[in-house]
């Protein structure tokens, strides 16, 4: 009898070789190296959220044609920038059955994954490694932080929704299927992160050419082992090559590293952008929330600004009990988002939905305005500003938020509204991580194409 998932002899050996040969390799750095590092700035990527979605009427734009001079009421926080940013209406979340009672639970988590968790491991974190981790593993060997997370609110968040893990409801990095990875609260101690001790950048690793080959043996037979496992192992397995193409990806760096030290050594001044002068950030006094996300977005801005990471998030805040005295009143943010189409209440999400993106705008405009290259650091970004709820008072997610600035080094064609995009979550995630020079073996989430209508005409 055929039992073609049983696994051969030759195939046992040569996993056994590889096993041997990756604990070796851990102190590597990460990323794969630009093409052409002295010709054009990296492109970085920074993630906003905001749960509980918009007042839609509120949001989306009249028209393409007066996208420019009639902006929306919580989209006027933009108008300055708006010819750098591009709205996108038509982006569907991913279905959460059999999960459909825990809309909270699945906002944030499911916002970079395009994943739904394992509906038969509830009470752990099984979902799938999201879009910013997938593009921390290819640039982060180049930073001093391969990635930067920071939140408002400590992610300790406690609720039962559909018996799903509590990392869950404050968590949008995933670091594997397994891993959330925990967001900075307290913006000394980003500071201290961002200007820590660093190794010495004229240093060189050294790489032993046999780990490359044997890296390359194991991913170019990876694929057609594949093919031959049930649904379950394969699932295993991507995970196990996930960690295996990180390492593939340190080497490069490293080779990359090497590359440089030896121009620098031999007299050649190496690959570099022009260097600049850092922004001050303040850590603000009082409790004011709008000053403490701008110190947050300045943090991002900073950590951009002097390459110390090319991939960040920010959770402006989680689905549990925000409240905004600021803006004159106290009730909480979720509470106020089922208002039955209450006059009263929708005015006030709707100008919480200002202010958030009202924050965003800030961090948009605070990257224009500064240079690099032939051009400004908001033109070597891709911001993504969004929400995993199209409307809080129904749960809805047919058409989720998102706001993108940033022409991603030239890849994006900014100043438009786009009504029809008709699109998933994951095709969004694909297409941004593609214009920002990221290579996938695998898209992101349940994706079926590459969003073209977003990317500038002739870009590669």
């Amino acid at each position: 009898m055929n039992k073609p998932w049983l696994i051969d002899r030759r195939t046992c050996l040569k996993g056994v070789g590889a096993s041997l040969a990756l604990p070796l390799l851990e102190s590597m750095g990460w990323a794969e190296p630009s093409k052409s590092p002295a010709v054009k700035p990296p492109v970085r990527m920074g993630f906003m959220y905001m749960p509980h979605g918009v007042i839609m009427e509120q949001f989306w734009p009249e028209s393409p044609e007066t996208f420019l001079s009639k902006p929306q009421p919580i989209l006027e926080p933009l108008r300055p920038v708006l010819d750098q940013c591009l709205v996108v209406k038509g982006i569907s979340g991913i279905p959460i059955e059999p999960l459909g009672s825990a809309p909270h639970a699945l906002e944030l988590s499911t916002w970079l994954t395009a994943a739904l968790p394992d509906s038969n491991r509830r009470n752990r974190i099984q979902i799938a490694i999201s879009a910013d981790q997938i593009a921390a593993n290819f640039v982060g060997g180049f930073t001093a932080l391969p990635s930067l997370e920071l939140a408002t609110m400590p992610q300790t968040h406690k609720e039962n929704q559909e018996g799903l893990h509590e990392a869950y409801y404050s968590h949008c990095s995933f670091r594997s299927p397994t891993q959330p990875v925990p967001a900075e609260t307290n913006p000394r101690n980003v500071l201290k992160r961002l200007f820590g001790a660093q190794e010495e950048k004229n240093a060189a690793p050294q790489l032993n050419p046999a780990d490359r080959a044997l890296l390359d043996l194991v991913l170019n037979g990876a694929k057609d082992f594949r093919r031959k496992l049930g649904r379950n192992d394969q699932q295993k397995l991507d995970e196990y090559l996930d960690s295996v193409r990180a390492l593939e990806r340190r080497i490069a760096a490293i080779e990359y590293r090497q590359k440089e030290a030896a121009l620098q050594a031999a007299g050649v001044s190496p690959s570099s952008r022009t260097a600049v002068v850092p922004i001050e950030v303040k850590i603000p006094e009082g409790d004011k929330r709008s000053e403490y996300m701008q110190v947050m977005c300045d943090l991002m801005v900073l950590a951009f600004q002097t390459d110390t990471t090319r991939v960040s998030t920010y959770i402006g805040s989680t689905p549990n009990g925000v409240s905004y005295p600021e803006l004159g009143f106290s009730d909480q943010h979720h509470s106020l988002t089922h208002h039955n189409h209450q006059e009263d209440k929708v005015s006030r999400v709707a100008a919480i939905n200002r202010f958030n993106v009202e924050q965003f705008a800030y961090m948009v405009k605070r990257m224009h305005e500064l240079k690099e290259g032939e051009g400004s650091l908001l033109d070597n970004c891709i911001l993504m500003w969004g929400s995993g709820l199209e409307d809080g008072n129904k749960h809805t997610r047919a058409n989720l938020p998102f706001v993108i600035a940033g022409k991603g080094g030239g890849s994006l064609q900014t100043g438009r509204y786009l009504p029809e995009v008709k699109a998933s979550q994951g095709d969004l995630l694909t297409t941004l991580l593609t214009c920002a020079g990221i290579p996938l073996d695998r898209p992101v989430g349940r994706t079926s194409r590459v969003l073209e209508e977003l990317r500038a005409r002739g870009a590669v």
